[in-house]
């Protein structure tokens, strides 16, 4: 793609609820450009996010229509609404985050967009990024490719895809630290789900991302 105007592009796979070495690197960048024909890869961030909770970190996971080692293009990746995933994750979270500093205060609008049907993996993580988006204040424009480039000459692509992968550590440096809701337990839980900073530090959390 053209880069004219001198403009960083950020080139990533759609996540769910992205983690917070996720938008550190958003916010260097001026422009989104998600992966849409890609084939799903298990074992990712594009259906999972990880929450802080009493004993740990917690996965939620949304279940996928034929399961974890299909071989379908990103943008066609059905989501299994067979069990009621959302009301669980919801349950979670709010088990997780009720005394938090900020949960109330976002509970309402979350509650519902776990109560909203979604059938394809691509639209509900939209959704999901729109919402912590518009949260926290982050307005970079966001597009989507239009076909699959193994590689990308353009100097001003900054190509992230796969660079985070659940289990590593190489995305936990140079992260900010915050009061987490079970830190006297468990210790700082880093690079959790950007839903973490925003119930623990609210209007706070694009500061504390710079």
């Amino acid at each position: 793609m053209a880069n004219e105007t001198n403009q960083k592009t950020l080139l990533i796979e759609s996540q769910y609820f992205p983690n917070l070495f996720f938008y550190k690197t958003l916010i260097n960048h001026d422009i989104l450009l998600i992966e849409k024909y890609e084939h799903y890869q298990k074992l990712s961030f594009r259906n999972r996010c990880y929450i802080a909770g009493p004993n740990g970190s917690i996965l939620l996971s949304v279940p996928l229509a034929r399961g974890k080692n299909q071989r379908t293009v990103m943008k066609d990746v059905r989501i299994s609404n067979e069990e009621r995933w959302q009301a669980q994750h919801w349950k979670t979270l709010v088990s997780a985050y009720r005394r938090s500093p900020w949960f109330e205060y976002y509970e309402e609008e979350l509650g519902e967009l776990y109560e909203k049907p979604f059938e394809f993996l691509m639209d509900w993580n939209e959704a999901c990024f729109e919402w912590a988006n518009k949260v926290i204040g982050v307005s970079s424009p966001i597009i989507y490719t239009t076909e699959y480039q193994k590689e990308y000459t353009d100097p001003g692509v900054t190509d992230a895809r796969d660079i985070m992968v659940p289990g590593t550590e190489n995305a936990k440096t140079d992260l900010v630290a915050y009061t987490q809701v079970f830190q006297d337990r468990v210790g700082f839980l880093p690079n959790l789900s950007i839903l973490d900073l925003i119930f623990c530090e609210g209007k706070r959390s694009l500061t504390l991302l710079k």
